[in-house]
């Protein structure tokens, strides 16, 4: 896929919002002097329950938020939202990085550093507390807040897992054999 910034500008109508929480620069010393590169961070959402990050690597800034862009459209996740907040208590985990998210009552509002609080609101979440544990790597907690959201479940899923009714919460009885 080519990144071309004119090409990129008429194609711009998309149903996702998006943030940039920042960008890296590296570089390295050769005998001509130094060489630059760039890494975005992106986080992509429709505040409806989709949400999507990814990171670009580039020798611009430009190219490397487009880059970034494509691969959070490719690595969308659907976040259950009850009431404007998560069903329950999580922990998301990558490296050494922990995030700590709990759902809120309404009125309370996003509280949570600034890569929780982006990836929240884009995905449509209103009330939420969180807390950063461990590193806080930007890169890292964005990659434990996705693990956290991934991890998510509602009453619904989790009694269809379990196989049990809903109305009573016994267990259904299966066809062919006993529980």
């Amino acid at each position: 896929m080519t990144f071309n910034r004119r090409n990129d500008r008429e194609r711009e109508t998309s149903e996702f919002e998006e943030k940039m929480l920042f960008v890296n620069r590296t570089s390295k010393t050769y005998q001509g002097g130094r060489r630059f590169r760039f890494a975005a961070l992106v986080i992509l959402g429709d505040r409806n329950g989709r949400v999507g990050m990814g990171i670009g690597k580039a020798k611009e800034v430009p190219v490397a938020i487009e880059k970034a862009k494509a691969i959070a459209r490719k690595n969308m996740i659907t976040v259950p939202v009850e009431n404007g907040t998560i069903p329950h208590d999580v922990v998301g985990e990558n490296s050494t990085s922990r995030v700590l998210l709990k759902p809120a009552g309404p009125g309370t509002g996003v509280i949570a550093g600034t890569v929780p609080r982006s990836i929240a609101e884009l995905a449509g979440i209103t009330n939420m507390l969180s807390k950063e544990l461990g590193s806080r790597n930007k890169v890292n907690v964005a990659y434990a807040v996705f693990d956290g959201l991934k991890n998510l479940r509602t009453a619904k899923q989790v009694r269809a897992i379990r196989g049990t009714d809903p109305r009573v919460g016994e267990p259904v009885a299966e066809v062919g054999g006993a529980l």
